[in-house]
């Protein structure tokens, strides 16, 4: 068995990526990782970081063999109620710039357009949209940028999503949502997308754990899929320990996540940078030869 082939495409420049007829290719064997920058006061796992602490948290991930950032300036926890574009901006444009030369692929985590513009203008290349698209506002920024879009399957908005998830069948309904969103995207002009099945996103332990299970029925798709799992509650429910530390389901987030990379999983969302690179690598070396 080869290690899973995976690519993004860009219609400018990127980091490790590569001239592709009129685009630019980013491509990649097996799966790597987003660390996860929360430039946000009310985080549910580690909020409080003003830019400042952002960005030397950023640079201390990329230290740790992150692929990519995601940078968030709005917390998307469940029951959380957001903040303006103004104040999103505030937070995560300063990170932005200070990451400018320093060769990372960065990612803007926003349900926003005129956030996603301005973040895309100050040298995002990606955005991770977790209303997955449904704004035609922010399908016509990604593609007018000719950015990527990270797809995110999500029931309800943040600040209600939790309270009554309900599915018909959750696996065909999220995953079916997901190529429909994808082909609009793509036949609006966006270059590539990213598919994310949204873990904790109006969804039941149940729900998440079917999801979980059948990944290799998303990833047998053409579309590179991100999971996202890190330091969840539903990880906690698990183990019989819902109200421990966020920080505590580190264990549980790497089993999912490793999982996730056998199943052909492209990217995997994680607060842990450094245990997930050594972990990926140890199972890759296992699985395929050092």
């Amino acid at each position: 068995m080869e290690l899973s082939q995976h690519h993004l495409d860009f219609a400018f420049p990127v980091p490790g990526a590569v001239p592709h007829g009129h685009l630019y290719r980013l491509a990649w064997q097996g799966c790597r990782v987003m660390g996860i920058v929360n430039v946000t006061p009310d985080s549910f796992s580690d909020g409080g970081r003003g830019p400042a602490a952002a960005l030397a948290h950023a640079h201390e991930l990329l230290a740790q063999g992150a692929f990519m950032l995601d940078i968030g300036g709005e917390s998307t926890r469940p029951g959380s109620s957001g903040v303006s574009a103004a104040e999103e901006l505030d937070r995560i444009l300063p990170v932005l710039e200070g990451l400018r030369g320093s060769g990372a692929v960065l990612s803007v985590d926003t349900l926003k357009p005129e956030v996603a513009d301005r973040a895309l203008q100050a040298g995002a290349h990606l955005i991770n949209d977790v209303s997955g698209l449904r704004d035609p506002k922010m399908v016509e920024v990604c593609a007018e940028h000719g950015a990527p879009a990270c797809i995110v399957h999500m029931q309800g908005e943040p600040r209600t999503m939790q309270l009554s998830p309900h599915y018909g069948d959750v696996v065909p309904e999220v995953y079916g949502y997901l190529h429909q969103q994808a082909q609009v995207a793509l036949a609006a002009g966006i270059p590539s997308v990213l598919l994310d099945p949204g873990i904790g996103f109006g969804k039941t332990v149940a729900h998440n754990l079917s999801l979980i299970r059948a990944l290799g029925d998303l990833t047998q798709s053409k579309y590179p899929v991100l999971m996202a799992a890190s330091r969840k509650r539903f990880l906690g429910l698990l183990v019989g320990q819902p109200q421990a530390p966020a920080h505590t389901r580190d264990a549980a987030t790497l089993a999912v996540h490793l999982h996730s990379a056998r199943h052909g999983a492209a990217l995997v969302r994680a607060h842990d940078v450094a245990g997930h690179v050594t972990a990926l690598q140890t199972q890759a070396a296992l699985a395929w030869g050092a």
